[in-house]
């Protein structure tokens, strides 16, 4: 496809700052409007200069001398007012990160902000995005779902942040590191129990695009027998199963410790009742300690 063959009868965009969805992985996944917008905007950012520039060299878009400004986490504060001004002049800036949507875990978000506190129009060229593409081959719950980011690097910080998910009655989506990705899963296994549904994508829309499905621990023992590389998308299923009000906590923990220790009985109520370890393990002490 060539630059002639989607912007011959294209209309110019309107003025205003122009978010591009670009590929995750396969070149030709990008629509014609964000092909008509990297051809005719007067100027472009990137998350990733070279990233774009490929990309438009793969489609046939020359640059034509137009600025192509780099526009990252960590140069925000010095690229954001070149943006700003070229907006005010009335023209038409796109913006693309290196892969998927912008501002789904991509830069963005204060660029956005500021061209609408300035009173600019912002438009979104809507596209490839990882967490729809996990979500869509998932075989998992659609109707509902929270894309949760990245979790926390530590341990101790990632089991806080994911038992504030444990009720969500929701798909939950997480990006990882392929480095990590076992130690997340060790964690949502005793966070929400290792028989809740997951699925593990990794190199979507790539060349070695591959989806594994099972419970959080079946897809533990996979990582161990075949370790994985690459982009990581996690998916988990919502809780199943009859809702449990305190006192069923309560009462079930209270049979348990008549007959086991409290680190065991929290275990094996936090299991049947699909609830995180850590909570329930502190209302065990709390009820042991009230009984003493």
């Amino acid at each position: 496809m060539t630059a002639q063959a989607f912007g011959g009868g294209a209309r110019k965009p309107a003025p205003g700052l122009h978010f591009l969805a670009t590929p995750i992985g396969a070149a030709r996944d990008i629509t014609l409007r964000a092909l008509d917008i990297l051809q005719m905007a007067d100027v472009l950012a990137a998350e990733d200069t070279r990233t774009l520039r490929h990309l438009m060299e793969i489609h046939g878009i020359a640059l034509n001398g137009r600025p192509l400004i780099a526009y990252h986490d960590h140069n925000g504060e010095q690229a954001r007012p070149r943006l700003l001004a070229a907006l005010a002049e009335g023209k038409v800036v796109g913006y693309a990160s290196e892969a998927g949507t912008p501002l789904v875990a991509d830069p963005g978000f204060q660029l956005g902000r500021a061209a609408i506190a300035a009173g600019h129009p912002v438009f979104a060229a809507p596209g490839p995005s990882a967490v729809l593409a996990a979500l869509t081959v998932s075989g998992l719950p659609s109707d509902r779902f929270l894309f949760a980011g990245f979790p926390p690097n530590t341990q101790t910080a990632r089991r806080k942040w994911l038992s504030e998910m444990a009720d969500l009655q929701a798909t939950v989506i997480f990006y990882e590191s392929p480095k990590r990705v076992a130690a997340m899963l060790a964690d949502l296994a005793e966070t929400f129990g290792p028989d809740r549904p997951a699925v593990l994508c990794r190199e979507l829309t790539k060349r070695f695009e591959e989806v594994r499905r099972g419970s959080v621990a079946e897809l533990i023992e996979g990582l161990q027998t075949a370790p994985i590389k690459g982009e990581i998308v996690v998916l988990l299923d919502r809780p199943h199963g009859p809702r449990v009000g305190p006192e069923d906590i309560d009462t079930a923990l209270r049979d348990r410790l008549s007959r086991m220790r409290v680190k065991d009985a929290a275990t094996e109520v936090a299991q049947a009742f699909g609830l995180p370890r850590r909570d329930v393990y502190q209302r065990a002490l709390a009820l042991d300690h009230d009984d003493d």
